[in-house]
């Protein structure tokens, strides 16, 4: 069989050579791309990631592969940096919305299953009426309400809060010690 060298030839050439070459495109303007979308979203890992985004929407947008494409890059660069910025303001309201940001970790569990056993505790100890005006109290009661709760006068609410509070810490202090 014999193969016609100038058909392979051109075949090469068609092949190899192209009027857009995103390889060497990306290899010279990464760099300078992803600065630029650090500078708008102070994560460099995240502008390296948004920076490959760029170039793809490139080799996906023929009507930027030709003259004026350096701007095209860094107009897109810009507005991929912005939307990212966009995109974190939301994402950080809608977790605080829903308390997903501030989830805690098995540590923090841990911990603070210690912590109300601690408290606990240390009501026990208390004189009842000391633990009962700290935990409505906990609960958001106002002076008003506590003093109808407990059947106590109004105006002593402060002190006796004040006085329990103080008992609660003496408590937690004598078992705990200071943390």
């Amino acid at each position: 069989m014999v193969v016609n060298s100038s058909s392979e030839a051109a075949a090469e050439t068609t092949i190899g050579e192209s009027p857009f070459d995103i390889e060497t495109i990306f290899l010279a303007q990464y760099g300078r791309v992803a600065r630029v979308i650090a500078r708008v979203v102070r994560d460099p890992a995240r502008a390296e990631e948004l920076a490959v985004e760029v170039f793809l929407k490139l080799w996906r947008t023929p009507k930027a592969q030709g003259d004026g494409m350096d701007g095209w890059l860094y107009r897109v660069a810009v507005r991929k940096g912005l939307d990212e910025l966009r995109s974190r303001t939301r994402r950080t309201r809608y977790e605080a919305q829903v308390g997903v940001g501030s989830l805690p970790g098995p540590e923090e569990i841990c911990a603070a299953g210690e912590e109300q056993e601690r408290v606990r505790l240390v009501l026990t100890v208390l004189d009842s009426r000391q633990a009962e005006l700290l935990l409505l109290r906990s609960h958001g009661l106002s002076y008003d309400e506590l003093a109808a709760a407990l059947n106590l006068n109004v105006a002593s609410i402060g002190t006796l809060l004040s006085r329990a509070e103080r008992a609660f810490r003496k408590e937690y202090v004598k078992r705990y010690g200071q943390e």
